[in-house]
């Protein structure tokens, strides 16, 4: 399905449960859920409990009960991190860029509240503007839909992009280990290379799995195939503006954006993050199916 298509419907729940529904024949298998019996943290005992769990230690040094819980009875437990910075609202007319992190997030939470695993919303620009507690409701899958469905909607303000500070915050507000899955386009990240990856080697050390999503315009914001004809560019965060001609500069400037890119790509790999390429030129499903299947997810 392609995002011209996509932008036909006007709700997003339909729309998510459609796409759900179209390529999900089966459970995904949790990264989390099934694949070792270590110790991953202590509950409170309620009556009916294995006693087999009970960890006598703690209860001798608390006079509590506690029981251990372990890896393989976890389920997974994902915190959906959005950019509503304003690069994100690109292309202006369409806003094709968020709309491919909104259709996305809210597909990933359908999925999950399906499989009766828990998700939270997260959405952010220089700081953390709304965040979610993670349950797998579907009033929740409701309130999530919505969120995004509105975020979407509404008029684009001139907002930067911080990511290593909100990097730095999700590391401390999730306390349990959890898919952490951000959708950004790493503008203006390249000031801050050092800062980012100390970001998210916070949320590695707190043992989340980190999967990002580089969302970007491949023919405009890559490769700047415009018309030659004299340009005023504004930049969509800081609002500063130049005048350009594309033939005088398209080479310099996709040479420094494709190393920058590829960078980035290198470095993820390098600190075992997983790097999802989401060029909005392509259709949905060429970019979110494979993803699914990597994660066992169909």
């Amino acid at each position: 399905m392609n995002l011209e298509d996509i932008r036909e419907y006007g709700n997003l729940e339909l729309l998510t449960k459609k796409l759900v529904d179209g390529f999900i024949t089966g459970k995904h298998k949790s990264p989390y859920h099934g694949f070792s019996v270590e110790f991953a943290e202590h509950r409170n005992y309620n009556p009916g409990d294995n006693t087999r769990f009970i960890d006598w230690k703690v209860f001798a040094k608390t006079d509590r009960l506690y029981t251990k819980q372990f890896d393989e009875e976890t389920n997974l437990r994902c915190m959906l991190a959005v950019d509503i910075s304003s690069s994100m609202y690109f292309p202006a007319d369409t806003n094709d860029k968020l709309r491919f992190c909104t259709i996305a997030a809210g597909s990933l939470a359908n999925l999950l509240q399906r499989q009766r695993d828990a998700f939270g919303l997260c959405l952010f620009n220089e700081d953390i503007e709304y965040i979610s507690q993670i349950k797998s409701t579907s009033i929740h899958l409701h309130n999530t839909l919505i969120q995004l469905q509105q975020r979407l909607e509404t008029k684009n303000e001139q907002k930067t992009t911080h990511l290593p500070k909100v990097l730095h915050a999700l590391a401390n507000q999730l306390h349990r280990r959890s898919m952490v899955v951000i959708f950004t386009d790493f503008l203006g990240e390249d000031k801050r290379m050092e800062e980012l990856f100390t970001s998210l080697q916070h949320l590695k050390h707190m043992k989340h799995d980190i999967i990002l999503f580089h969302v970007w315009d491949s023919k405009q914001e890559e490769l700047f195939e415009l018309e030659d004809r004299p340009y005023l560019l504004t930049d969509a965060e800081s609002g500063e503006q130049i005048k350009v001609y594309p033939h005088e500069i398209k080479y310099d400037y996709t040479k420094k954006v494709q190393a920058y890119f590829y960078e980035l790509k290198l470095k993820f790999g390098d600190y075992g993050i997983e790097f999802i390429e989401a060029d909005i030129r392509k259709s949905f499903d060429q970019i979110f199916v494979p993803f699914l299947l990597k994660r066992n997810a169909i």
